[in-house]
């Protein structure tokens, strides 16, 4: 290690949240990991999820099918369908669906949790599990594996300065400014090679302090759904200490609200455009992608913030 010189970003010293998990560069390369290492030939997919899932199963020309799920995010499928080579792929959505996980685990032996949007939900034991950190926070890349099966190759370690543009640029100006990089950031991490997460995500996923983090987004969900849950659409049954990604909040004919959100710089995304496309109108997948507004609960913000979010949202839900 160099000593002296110019002085770095000055970052608190910690620990990892999933200090004992395999340390990748992205969720869909850990994903691809598992696929490689137990050499799986067919992938159950749902619906709703976001298309990057399908990069690696096309990379490695695996066959896949798609599955519905219901309003509480549970499954429609007959798992006896499964076979020895075949792999079920269950995504923890928004970081709510401990419950239903659970209840896959318990009746699919070949099973991959998509933890995607669930940084703080424990892994279960035996079962391939994997996060994307950069879905909770400000990091470039990374993400963390759990498996029992190890991929006996050496992998080059990524280099992730030149990916911080969009990120340190929201702090010195604001997110408007550089929105159009953070889109070029997403599509930078495309058809990327697995590769050992880098020295700078590592470091700043040392500095957090997950346990404040946990607390406030549990508070944030918590007021929100006191109040939002008579008018949302979706049947939200948590468990005790689970901590949420985003508030889900389903509106049948939300763009009108979206769109008022966003005039007054309440920023969402969209959970997930590509399902629109392969999804029927009447399919509830092709409803949750549009319609459903991710509200932020995230640690960066507080009651007033919550307040804010319910004063506009309140409003819309009893006038439309």
């Amino acid at each position: 290690m160099p000593i002296g010189g110019y002085l770095e970003l000055e970052l608190p010293q910690g620990k990892e949240y999933h200090e004992s998990a395999i340390k990748l560069n992205t969720g869909r390369n850990a994903f691809e990991y598992v696929l490689r290492a137990k050499n799986y030939k067919k992938v159950y997919l749902p619906y709703y999820t976001c298309d990057v899932m399908l990069e690696p199963i096309k990379k490695l020309e695996i066959a896949f099918e798609f599955y519905h799920i219901d309003k509480t995010f549970r499954p429609i499928f007959d798992f006896s369908e499964i076979h020895e080579n075949e792999v079920f792929v269950y995504n923890n959505y928004f970081g709510i669906c401990d419950i239903q996980l659970k209840e896959v685990a318990n009746i699919c032996q070949n099973l991959i949790i998509d933890n995607s949007q669930a940084f703080f939900s424990k892994p279960l034991p035996n079962v391939d599990t994997f996060y994307s950190p950069r879905k909770y926070f400000g990091v470039p890349d990374g993400a963390y594996l759990y498996t029992n099966k190890k991929l006996k190759v050496s992998l080059e370690k990524d280099v992730s300065y030149e990916r911080m543009l969009h990120l340190v640029g929201r702090i010195d100006i604001g997110p408007e400014q550089f929105y159009e990089s953070f889109k070029e950031h997403s599509a930078s991490l495309v058809n990327q090679p697995i590769k050992i997460m880098s020295n700078l995500t590592k470091r700043l996923l040392e500095s957090i302090d997950y346990e404040k983090a946990k607390e406030i987004r549990r508070e944030n969900f918590i007021f929100l759904h006191k109040t939002l849950k008579e008018t949302n659409k979706l049947d939200i049954n948590m468990e005790t200490g689970t901590v949420p990604m985003i508030y889900p909040y389903l509106m049948i004919n939300s763009t009108v609200l979206r769109s008022k959100l966003i005039l007054k710089k309440i920023f969402l995304p969209t959970y997930w455009a590509n399902v629109i496309d392969c999804c029927n109108k009447e399919d509830l997948e092709y409803k949750m992608a549009r319609f459903i507004l991710p509200l932020p609960v995230d640690h960066r913000y507080n009651k007033n913030h919550m307040s804010k979010i319910l004063a506009l949202t309140i409003y819309e839900s009893y006038n439309t």
